[in-house]
């Protein structure tokens, strides 16, 4: 019986990343087809902020262009307390296909490790064969913060100085990365706790590049800030509305499931608001809370499909949900960089 042999080249697309090409040969031998698995080591390793900043910036430019698909999220709660909950997209013209299966699992916390977990897989468009499997939770880390950085290159004021994060985890502490990188000017950190209790971790973490102080009152907080990231579980409002202060910048984390929230009521409705995605955003993202309320995505201000023109007096809102193109994008730059650098784990994947 004659068997396909796949043979995969990479070129690099007009956007000058690496695009897969795949070759079909006949051979009468079995297949060597192989997976490649890609460890939190190996992602650690060959990924850093910037790389993570130009894939999600790619994303964000094929979502607008209509270059990239994003399907219908799968988003579901468990009986064990967690959410489980699957992204999947691709690239049709750039042999890009995948899904990200991720979720969170409060109860990793007891066992000392990380509630967020995800795991990404990259499939050949042309065979439907897994290529690589990837340990997804440091691309999900930086993908949203790099997400979160472009919101602020484009809707926060440049002039900006302080700002107030909710929360001191994983993803406000990456969110506070990307925005000393982005906004040199930014000199104070205001920071909340769930417990109401200082983390020293995370002072220590920026004390060399700003002043950080740890505070109680969410709306002194908020009113004294240029810009306001909120990184929680999304559990309910965090402050009020009348504490928003004109001319203000609000990143939005943590709603990304339905019935999940940060943002108090009425607040959209002052805000001129952008989202990653339409659609998904009125699903799962702060907008389910006013799905009429009018707004722009992200990639269409990237690639000047639309404009917002900022006044200094505007409030600003950037509602992420978090796009699968944000995810493939990142892991195919790994998956390319580990080929060429002969890096992870390849397994006999025969078919």
């Amino acid at each position: 019986m004659r068997h396909e042999r796949q043979t995969r080249l990479y070129k690099k697309s007009n956007t000058g990343y690496f695009v897969n090409a795949v070759i079909i040969r006949q051979s009468n031998m079995g297949s060597e087809a192989t997976l490649k698995l890609l460890d939190k080591g190996h992602v650690d390793a060959l990924l850093d902020h910037e790389q993570a900043l130009q894939a999600v910036r790619e994303a964000f430019t094929l979502h607008s262009l209509g270059d990239g698909q994003v399907f219908s999220v799968v988003r579901e709660s468990l009986s064990t307390g967690g959410i489980f909950g699957i992204k999947s997209g691709g690239v049709s013209n750039q042999n890009l296909l995948g899904f990200k299966a991720a979720g969170f699992w409060p109860n990793n916390r007891k066992l000392g490790s990380e509630p967020h977990q995800a795991t990404i897989m990259l499939i050949d468009p042309l065979t439907g064969r897994p290529q690589c499997l990837i340990d997804g939770n440091t691309i999900t880390t930086l993908r949203t913060g790099a997400a979160g950085a472009l919101g602020l290159q484009l809707l926060a004021r440049p002039e900006s100085t302080n700002v107030c994060v909710f929360g001191s985890g994983v993803q406000a502490r990456v969110q506070i990365d990307y925005a000393l990188q982005v906004i040199p000017g930014i000199t104070y950190v205001l920071y909340l706790t769930a417990t109401g209790k200082p983390d020293i971790e995370f002072e220590r973490r920026f004390a060399s590049r700003v002043e950080v102080t740890h505070c109680t009152d969410a709306d002194k907080s908020v009113c004294e800030s240029d810009v306001v990231i909120t990184a929680t579980p999304g559990s309910g409002p965090l402050f009020d509305s009348e504490s928003v202060q004109a001319g203000t910048h609000i990143t939005c984390v943590g709603a990304d499931t339905k019935g999940k929230r940060e943002l108090p009521e009425g607040l959209l409705a002052r805000a001129r608001v952008v989202v990653d995605d339409r659609i998904q955003a009125q699903s799962i993202g702060e907008c389910q809370w006013d799905t009429k309320i009018d707004s722009t995505e992200l990639g269409d201000l990237i690639t000047g499909t639309a404009r917002l023109d900022r006044g200094p007096y505007d409030i600003t809102i950037f509602d992420m949900t978090g796009l699968a193109l944000q995810d493939l994008a990142v892991a195919r730059r790994l998956y390319n960089q580990a080929c060429e650098k002969q890096v992870g784990h390849d397994i006999a994947w025969p078919w």
